[in-house]
Order: C-alpha cells, then sequence, then structure tokens
C-alpha cells in the first residue's frame, strides 16, 4: 500500500462528488453553483490541499477545451441574423465603447505605473476578454431572460472575438517596434489573417455538417454526430494552431440560421452540458493559485481595478448615450467581469513567443483571474436579480428535507424493500399542487417568482408593440396607463388579423389591442394563487400589481416559472 498512486478516474470521481457537495451549499448560501464549483477546485487543487496530482491536472485538457468549444457552440446559437440585426441595434455602440475604454483605461493606466509600452498594451488588449463560459453557464443556471441578458450574451462573443484580433496586432505592433520581427510585417499579417479566416471557415464547414447531419439522421444520433464534429474540429484547430473559440462560435452562429431544429440540437447538448460545466469549472479551479495573485502584487490590484471601471463605465456611458433602460445601464457592465480562458490563452501564447514580454504579462493574468473568477458569477448574479430578469426563487432552491428526515426516509424504503413493513405510510412532503415551499419549508409568495416589467404604454403606436412582442419571450402582454395602472392585457395570438393588415398598423395603438383580464396578483400573495389562477387561465403570464392605489404594476409571473418551482420541490422532497 506504501507505493498507493490514485488513478485519474479516482480523481474524477474525487472532483465530482465534492462539486455535488458544493452545489448543495451553494443553494444554502446562495452562492452561483459556478462560484462553488471554482472554490472545491482550488480547494482540492495542487495549489491548496494537495489532493489531486498535479500531472492529473494537466490531463484533464482536452476535456476544458471541449467543454468550452459546447458553451461557444451553444451561445453562437442564440444569434439568427435577424436577432443578431435587433440586438447589434443598439449594443455595437455599448459593445464598442466598452471595448475601447477598457483597453485604453488599463494600457494608460499601467503605463502610469511604470510597465513599459508593449506590456501595458497587450494587457490592455487581454482586458477586453470576458470568460464566456463563466458567465454564460451562469444565465442558463438562473434561466434569465431579458435585455440585460440578450445583450450580455452579444457582448461576450463581440469581446473574445475582439481581443483575439486585437492581441495578434497588438503582439505584432509591439515586436515592430521592438526590431523583433523575424520576418516581413506583411507577410506576419497575412498569417494572422489566415488564422482568423480559418477558423471562420471551419466553423462555417462545422455548422452546415451538423445542419444537414441533425435533418438527416434520427435524433437520437445527433449527440453523436455533435460530439465527433466538436472534437474533430478541436483537434483541428490544435494542430493547425488556429483559435478555435472562434471556430465554435461562428459553428453555432451557422447552425442557428441553416437548421429549423436549432432549438432541439441545443436540448440535446443540454443533457451533456451540464456535466461538463461540473468537471471544467472543478479542474479549472485546480489551476487557480492564489500565490500567483499575491506575486503579482499591487500591480495585480491595480489591473483588477482598471478593468472593473473601464467596463462598467463603458457600458454605462454608452448606454446613457444611446437612451437604454436604466437596468441596462446600471447592471449590464458588471456581468461582464469574469475572465479566464480567452485571457490565459493568449498570455501563455505571449509567454511562449517572447519569454522576456510574456512572461510578466502571464503573472499578472494568472494572479487576477483567481478574483475574476470568483467574483464574476456573484456579480452577475446579483445583476441578474436586481433587473428582475430571474426570479428570486429560481436563484433560490432548497430542498424541504433535512439530513435526519433523509436517514428515516432511507431505512423506511430499505424495510419496505424487505417486506418488513407492510405500513402504507403518506409521504413526508405536501404534494397537493399549490403548496410551494422554499427553505426550510417556507412558503414561496409572488414576489419570489416576479419578472419585472414595465408592460406596454396604452398610447404605444403599433411598432412599439411589435418591438416589445419582440424583445419579450412572453405570449400576453400587460396594457398600463400613465400611472402605471394595468388596463388590460394584449394577447399574441388576437394580433394577426392585424399585423398582416397595413392599412390599420399606420392607426392602431396598444389600447386599442387590449382584452379585458380580471386575473391579478399581489406581490405579498402565496404562490399557490398564482397556481390556482393558471389552472383558471389560459395565458402564459398574469400581471402582478402592488395593494395599495394606484396598483401600480410590478411586473409579470409566468407560468412556467410556477411549474419548474413546483416541480423542483416535489423532486427534491422525494
Amino acid at each position: 500500500m506504501s507505493d498507493f498512486h490514485l488513478h485519474i478516474t479516482s480523481t474524477l470521481g474525487l472532483l465530482l462528488g465534492a462539486c455535488l457537495a458544493a452545489g448543495v451549499f451553494a443553494d444554502l448560501l446562495r452562492l452561483p453553483k459556478v462560484t462553488a464549483f471554482l472554490l472545491v477546485g482550488l480547494l482540492v487543487g495542487p495549489n491548496a490541499l494537495d489532493l489531486i496530482p498535479a500531472d492529473h491536472v494537466d490531463r484533464f485538457e482536452p476535456i476544458l477545451e471541449f467543454a468550452m468549444a459546447i458553451v461557444l457552440f451553444n451561445l453562437g446559437c442564440d444569434f439568427t441574423f435577424s436577432r443578431v440585426k435587433r440586438v447589434a441595434g443598439h449594443c455595437l455602440a455599448i459593445s464598442f465603447f466598452e471595448i475601447f475604454l477598457t483597453c485604453a483605461l488599463v494600457t494608460a493606466g499601467l503605463r502610469v505605473f511604470g510597465y513599459s509600452g508593449g506590456t501595458a498594451l497587450l494587457l490592455g488588449c487581454l482586458a477586453i476578454a470576458t470568460a464566456p463560459a463563466t458567465t454564460i453557464l451562469v444565465l442558463k443556471e438562473f434561466r434569465s431572460e431579458g435585455p440585460v441578458t440578450e445583450s450580455t450574451g452579444f457582448l461576450v462573443a463581440m469581446n473574445n472575438f475582439a481581443c483575439i484580433v486585437l492581441f495578434e496586432f497588438a503582439f505584432l505592433a509591439v515586436h515592430l517596434l521592438q526590431d523583433k520581427l523575424d520576418v516581413p510585417l506583411g507577410e506576419q499579417v497575412g498569417v494572422v489573417l489566415m488564422d482568423i479566416a480559418g477558423s471562420i471557415t471551419f466553423g462555417l464547414l462545422g455548422g452546415l455538417v451538423v445542419s444537414y447531419g441533425c435533418g438527416l439522421l434520427r435524433m437520437t444520433r445527433w449527440l453523436v454526430l455533435l460530439v465527433a464534429t466538436t472534437t474533430f474540429l478541436l483537434g483541428v484547430c490544435d494542430s493547425l494552431e488556429i483559435p478555435y473559440m472562434v471556430t465554435f462560435l461562428v459553428m453555432g452562429v451557422t447552425v442557428a440560421n441553416t437548421s429549423d431544429m436549432k432549438g432541439k440540437i441545443v436540448d440535446e447538448l443540454d443533457h451533456l452540458t451540464g456535466l461538463l460545466a461540473v468537471v471544467f469549472f472543478a479542474v479549472h479551479g485546480t489551476h487557480l493559485d492564489i500565490r500567483a495573485f499575491v506575486s503579482a502584487g499591487m500591480i495585480g490590484v491595480i489591473y483588477i481595478v482598471l478593468r472593473m471601471t473601464g467596463k462598467w463605465v463603458g457600458v454605462y456611458t454608452a448606454a446613457r448615450v444611446t437612451r437604454q433602460p436604466l437596468e441596462v445601464r446600471h447592471w449590464l457592465g458588471s456581468c461582464l467581469f469574469a475572465q479566464a480562458g480567452a485571457a490565459i490563452a493568449l498570455s501563455s501564447i505571449a509567454a511562449a513567443r517572447d519569454p522576456e514580454l510574456g512572461v510578466p504579462i502571464q503573472d499578472i493574468i494568472l494572479g487576477s483571474v483567481v478574483i475574476f473568477e470568483i467574483i464574476g458569477p456573484l456579480f452577475i448574479r446579483q445583476s441578474l436579480l436586481r433587473t428582475g430578469e430571474v426570479p428570486l426563487a429560481q436563484a433560490i432552491n432548497h430542498s424541504s428535507r433535512t439530513p435526519r428526515e433523509q436517514v428515516r426516509e432511507l431505512a423506511y424504503r430499505f424495510r419496505s424493500g424487505l417486506s418488513l413493513s407492510g405500513l402504507d405510510r403518506s409521504g413526508s412532503s405536501d404534494e397537493t399542487n399549490g403548496d410551494l415551499t422554499g427553505i426550510g419549508g417556507r412558503k414561496i409568495f409572488v414576489r419570489d417568482l416576479l419578472r419585472k416589467t414595465k408592460g406596454i404604454h396604452q398610447s404605444a403606436d403599433f411598432d412599439a408593440v411589435i418591438s416589445h412582442i419582440e424583445n419579450s419571450n412572453d405570449n400576453t402582454y400587460p396594457v398600463v396607463d400613465d400611472r402605471m395602472r394595468v388596463v388590460g392585457v394584449i394577447r399574441y395570438p388576437l394580433l394577426s388579423n392585424v399585423m398582416f393588415d397595413d392599412s390599420v398598423t399606420q392607426l392602431v395603438r396598444a389600447e386599442d389591442l387590449v382584452s379585458a383580464s380580471d386575473a391579478m396578483l399581489h406581490p405579498d400573495e402565496p404562490a399557490s394563487r398564482a397556481f390556482e389562477l393558471f389552472e383558471a387561465e389560459t395565458d402564459d403570464c398574469i400581471p402582478v400589481v402592488t395593494r395599495e392605489e394606484p396598483h401600480e404594476l410590478q411586473g409579470v409571473v409566468r407560468r412556467s416559472d410556477v411549474m419548474h418551482t413546483l416541480i423542483n420541490r416535489r423532486r427534491k422532497s422525494k
């Protein structure tokens, strides 16, 4: 036994088991599970308790790349051309200014604090990157929907693409100024452009293969096709040393615009994404090194502060100039703080190409990533809750059964299996439809399921109504007057006659499309009341208004959120 060595499969099991326990504590402490998984990796990894051999961590690298590829593919699948056109209309200015200010602020700030122009410029380019896996998976965990969520996905994609392109050209510029170019500048620029073009080409081809194959094959074989295409392209990108992140983002965009089964393809991948996310963040956490942050010293702290300031101020300023909603102005920037994959990969490339220039950059990135990856998900969660794009009940899912009750349940099931107890016993949890409970059996209220919305003003013209519908995932839309009182609802199925009559759409206003609705909820009512109303209603959401006059609209409660909460409660009580 003295020469016992932990096998890599046991290492994987240890990580998954630890993450399972961490997920339970994350629920209790109201933390994003991503943060819990990262902390588990940091704790059991070589840089803390050293329960996992360092060579095992390195051998998980292909899994990390595969997980990142899947996340980027999922992100790309959200960008149909019609959606890109709509989102780009209000996000391009924000993206441009956020990228510019972040890069400029970090570059100028580090230059002031004594770093060379080349090092400061490269760190400024790396500061643009936002961790796609961390950000997107937190959004998925909380099932958030709304303008901040939608804009975050777009900005994450733009940030990483801009980071890769700007970093490559900045590296060439630095070497040119330092007279370190081994080949002519034109040839070097050509190589960079060819790499980017190659990434885009492989993404297009991979997307066409997936779209064609999923249209031809049975659904039971889709997952094999997706994994085969992803792993093959990942290997090709690694062999040719081209940026694979661009490839899989483009691959997702291609599928979104060439397949009418995009939603089913994403759903099929979701069976794999959950497990990959656990492995990705747990293993990623083992790479985090608190000592790297300490060794980065004050310059690391300065980089962190400048980067966060650049992103928040950049988004806020551009959103204010373009007259974006207050939620976007105040909370979109804080959804972009997480940083990991792209920045680490590019800093490693810099260190390999030019150790004298790249090693200090790599030290700062590795040190700051420890902070960004831990606080990033916390800021995203807070932003989503403040904007009302995720119901509070979705962020707080707890089992109503205690550990002691679960032990008794196991004993009862075991005795029943041995036929030692033929007694019929009622379950420990209440199975009535309306009894929605949270932590410790606490009842869930309407305010916990609330999704904020300002509704449609009754004087809005038809184009404004359509714009609201395009930005909504509902089929029922509350209409309000000047005092935010609900005057009725617009139901999407009833708009079909109006939408195709151009002569009518020029004259119609929101108040002309209103249907009466007596179903209203108050924030302090139990969620069971919402369930009762949905049983009698066909609408997919019900307005929530204040009890006090003038009964102002607070938001809506969705049928899907009520059912999701009920199903989760039942699963956890069994």
